[in-house]
């Protein structure tokens, strides 16, 4: 710089480059302000009571910059000369506390960390110990050379050579000592792969790359290297690990993703969570772009528009790089847009996807509830296991492309385990129509479920809620049938609503159970039996709330001969404590198989041993006498048998 610059960009800090760029921040002007030379350099007055500059220009001659950061400076001509040739060195005048960044480590810590891929090289002076060998100095003995022997003499000379050849005499150790050097070592001279063509990268230095900024010692699953451009320009690695960090959901919105955010490969931020949202927190990897600002706050980055745009590319690559890696058969491809260049690589579809699921499928679970605007995209990512999928993952798609013909919804079941949905009574009907169900066994799959009403305009229908329809019935005859049934058991039905009034909203007749005598259903927008147990479960749930409780169906089985004798007992002996204990038996009963809890234990109890009494023809609970124990005789002495064989001896004698 020469004297005028150097008044002029660091004279004043308003002429820094911070308040240039906030203008131009909070306009439509150009924020491509980084690489001025003033743009942060007050900040060295965190660490600095005293900086000097000394420059030199082509233009002018060798000047010093020197300040305290007390509003004055000074610039006067160097009075080495034009020492440096041509170029700026700064020299910081460091803080007491802040005598840390003298040292060797420290200086090489930061520098590998915020500027370990610029273009720029740095070097750091750094002091080594080395071993080297020592001349002796005692004088060598002088070896006489007589150069008038014999020719006899030199004949015995060659005669004895090979015997001495034989001969191998050690040699001394040579002496050494250690020495300390200074040598310049460049700190910086990793490559940032990213800005490289993707067809210039071999798979390895993926992994490589891969490794060195995420600490996993394990390889990564699939990664996708894309350049953007149009609206905003930058470059980008993304990869997804094999396996999740310890305590991964713990925590959930306390955890960031692991992107490294670089402007003009210097890094800003290893955790910069406004990049991709929290349910894509376990994506690692970097993101590069020279639109962004280098050296304003945190917050003012959150608030600037170019990130949200940034955000949305990012999320739309990760999603379909997931939708790579689940599709079966996928080879290497570059895509080209009129904005981006991508390159993914070989994928081995089925294991690896499965790998992801079973690892990180939570995650797209809750994408699912946050994400509004990639929910579609999220649902062709999503694995259950199935009534006909014999413990493998499917997919939603899977499932609609195997759907029978006159099948119209997507049905499925929640519950607490696999060995659980699989023993539900509701499946009994889809079992006897060859119909596929879905099995929700994870908690998150009933949130999940909420936020969606339909896949690809098949609606998302549970087995266990109200209004359950099959396509292949005659909707007619369904309804002929029902109004039969419910003019023959109308008897029990309002017997079994007035009897477990408070229990049950309404009793109907039911079309989805055929072995069953009754099964339990809640309403269609309520909670299932499955979500009432989750919600109860929680640490912080409050049992007493009566909106957590679902609204509770009765449907009964009009052939099962168990319903046929209730219905009689209903009209003949309603008041019958028997009967009113068998209601409630049942009741209870179906409770306990369409997944809810039994809560009045106590009642519960006392039903099932008056039930038993019956069956048995016991009339009274009535303890029966205490058993009679007869008392004990008196034990008389015992004899000793060698006594009784001497009294016989002597009585022979």
């Amino acid at each position: 710089m020469t004297k005028a610059d150097l008044i002029a960009n660091l004279g004043t800090v308003a002429k820094s480059g911070t308040t240039n760029f906030a203008e131009a921040l909070s306009g439509e002007g150009d924020i491509s302000l980084i690489g001025q030379f003033g743009v942060g350099f007050y900040s060295v007055y965190l660490v600095a009571d005293r900086v000097r500059v000394r420059s030199k220009h082509n233009d002018d001659d060798q000047h010093i910059w020197e300040s305290t950061a007390d509003s004055n400076f000074y610039v006067v001509a160097d009075p080495e000369g034009s020492s440096l040739g041509r170029g700026t060195e700064i020299t910081l005048f460091l803080k007491e506390d802040a005598l840390e960044f003298t040292g060797e480590k420290r200086l090489e810590e930061l520098i590998k960390r915020y500027s370990e891929f610029i273009t720029f090289p740095i070097y750091l002076q750094k002091e080594k110990t080395v071993t080297v060998d020592v001349e002796d100095d005692d004088e060598d003995e002088e070896l006489l050379d007589d150069e008038d022997e014999d020719d006899d003499e030199e004949t015995d000379e060659e005669a004895d050579e090979d015997a001495e050849d034989d001969e191998e005499e050690d040699a001394p150790a040579p002496k050494t000592e250690t020495i300390t050097t200074f040598e310049w070592e460049r700190i910086n001279s990793n490559q940032a792969i990213w800005a490289r063509s993707p067809d210039d990268i071999t798979d390895e230095e993926y992994k490589n790359f891969y490794k060195s900024i995420s600490n996993d010692y394990d390889e990564t699953l699939a990664w996708t290297h894309f350049k953007a451009e149009g609206e905003v320009e930058f470059r980008s690695i993304l990869y997804i690990p094999t396996s999740a960090p310890p305590g991964m959901y713990d925590n959930y919105y306390a955890n960031d993703a692991a992107l490294r955010l670089y402007v003009r490969k210097v890094l800003i931020s290893d955790d910069f969570e406004e990049l991709l949202p929290k349910y894509l927190n376990f994506i690692k990897g970097v993101v590069d772009s020279d639109d962004l600002p280098l050296n304003v706050s945190r917050e003012t980055l959150q608030q600037h528009k170019i990130l949200k745009v940034m955000r949305k590319k990012l999320v739309r690559k990760v999603l379909e790089m997931l939708r790579k890696l689940a599709q079966k058969g996928v080879s290497k491809d570059t895509e080209e847009d009129e904005d981006e260049e991508e390159d993914a690589q070989d994928l081995d579809a089925v294991s690896d996807y499965e790998k992801f699921w079973e690892t990180f499928g939570k995650n797209i679970k809750l994408g699912i509830v946050e994400d509004n605007a990639n929910r579609n995209k999220l649902l062709k990512l999503l694995r259950f296991k199935t009534s006909k999928s014999d413990g493998e993952w499917r997919s939603v798609e899977d499932y609609v492309e195997d759907m029978k013909e006159w099948q119209e919804d997507i049905y499925y079941i929640s519950g607490e385990s696999i060995e659980a949905v699989e023993k539900s009574p509701f499946l009994e009907r889809l079992r006897e129509k060859d119909l596929e169900v879905i099995y929700f066994v994870d908690p998150l799959d009933e949130y999940a479920v909420q936020h969606v009403t339909d896949f690809e305009g098949r609606k998302l229908q549970s087995v266990s809620k109200e209004g359950l329809q099959f396509g292949d019935e005659d909707e007619a005859m369904n309804k002929a049938r029902e109004k039969a049934y419910k003019e023959l058991y109308e008897p029990l039905t309002g017997y079994l609503k007035e009897t477990l009034k408070g229990k049950v909203s309404k009793v109907t007749v039911s079309n989805r159970v055929t072995a069953s005598p009754v099964v339990i259903v809640t309403s269609q927008y309520g909670n299932s039996a499955n979500m009432e147990r989750i919600m109860k479960a929680q640490a912080f749930g409050d049992n007493r709330l009566g909106y957590m409780k679902a609204q509770k169906t009765l449907e009964i089985n009009p052939r099962h001969p168990m319903i046929a004798e209730l219905n009689g007992l209903a009209e003949s002996a309603p008041t019958d404590q028997h009967t009113i204990d068998l209601v409630n038996l049942l009741y209870d009963t179906a409770l306990v198989t369409s997944g809810f809890q039994l809560e009045e234990i106590e009642d519960y109890s006392g039903r099932m041993y008056r039930t038993l009494r019956k069956t048995l023809g016991i009339e009274s609970d009535a303890l029966l006498d205490e058993i009679d124990i007869p008392e004990p005789e008196e034990a008389s002495e015992p004899v000793d048998e060698d006594e009784e064989d001497l009294d016989e001896v002597g009585e022979e004698l």
